[in-house]
């Protein structure tokens, strides 16, 4: 399957003294992976972005936000995949349009143990819309129902360096907030598993918790893509300058997000004009630039085309 290895990153990675936590799976400029932008049902619609996603090939990351919703004639509150408000209480959860959906796949890799490609997916549940405690709680538990699927790091005592992680089929990845930290990380005993990683900024080295940066396009071109004009030596510096200091501070490194189509696509298809470059033509100019740079997650609306481009790239440098 889709796999595309960097040997410029892998060097700078194993040049870096602090990257130490992996022993397997992918460190820190080791893998390009396309991520499924906002892989989830707005408003009714779209329900079968999941399903499109993992037709694209794995490995591959997945985003899911999730929000909480109480239901005011019986006051039950649960998870649910929502983008923006109001609330109706009709979209789905996480772990029917997720979890039981990749099941067959957790459970066959697990079966037939070739960790060579793992983690297969990586969930990236970043944005967690409220603030209420039982809510990041009700995620902790929920993930907890599907550890054994997930990858997981030992935590230690103070200050808690990286350690290697125990790789599964899946990775989940997380915000780097005061609720995320507190119940992902502050109140997980000592030797037990930490289950999801969370998001940082590149002024400190990463830890056995914060694992990862999150970058808006606008970071790289500031105009934004619809107004991004051409591509030129100077982003080209600024985006491998913006990933070379994450990975040499042990961190994946993600940008959002990168579409090129028409714009009457937007509409048909639910994909976000905001983050449309106009044609397939200039965001393949941006894929390949990401793609030199080593960025490890390229999160896109279009997952199928990056999949297809980046491995049309793997088959010509074979």
């Amino acid at each position: 399957m889709l796999k595309f290895v960097l040997v410029l990153g892998v060097c700078a990675v194993f040049s870096a003294p602090r990257i130490t936590f992996a022993e397997s799976g992918f460190l820190p400029g080791m893998r390009v992976l396309p991520e499924a932008h906002n892989c989830y049902p707005y408003g009714g619609r779209y329900a079968d972005r999941i399903d499109r996603a993992l037709a694209a090939g794995l490995p591959l990351g997945i985003e899911n936000d999730y929000g909480w919703y109480t239901d005011p004639a019986t006051g039950h509150s649960r998870i649910i995949l929502v983008h923006d408000k109001p609330y109706k209480g009709t979209e789905p959860g996480p772990r029917e349009y997720f979890f039981e959906k990749v099941r067959p796949i957790a459970e066959e890799a697990l079966k037939e143990g070739n960790r060579g490609n793992w983690p297969l997916i990586t969930l990236n549940i970043n944005d967690l819309r409220g603030s209420d405690p039982a809510f990041f709680k009700a995620v902790w538990d929920l993930l907890g129902e599907y550890e054994p699927w997930l990858c997981t790091a030992v935590k230690q005592p103070a200050p808690d360096p990286p350690v290697p992680l125990d790789v599964k089929p899946i990775l989940v990845l997380g915000g780097g907030g005061n609720n995320e930290t507190r119940f992902f990380y502050d109140e997980v005993p000592v030797g037990a598993k930490l289950r999801i990683f969370g998001q940082a900024d590149a002024a400190r080295p990463a830890g056995n918790f914060r694992r990862w940066i999150n970058h808006s396009w606008r970071d790289v071109e500031p105009e934004g893509q619809p107004k991004a004009g051409e591509w030129t030596a100077e982003k080209a510096v600024r985006l491998k300058n913006l990933v070379d200091d994450a990975h040499k501070r042990g961190y994946w490194i993600r940008f959002y997000a990168l579409n090129g189509h028409p714009a009457a696509q937007s509409l048909t298809d639910g994909l976000s004009p905001g983050y449309n470059f106009g044609s397939l033509e200039a965001v393949q100019i941006r894929w390949q630039a990401a793609i030199e740079a080593g960025v490890d997650f390229i999160a896109t609306d279009q997952c199928a085309e990056l999949s297809k481009f980046l491995d049309a790239k793997r088959k010509s440098e074979r």
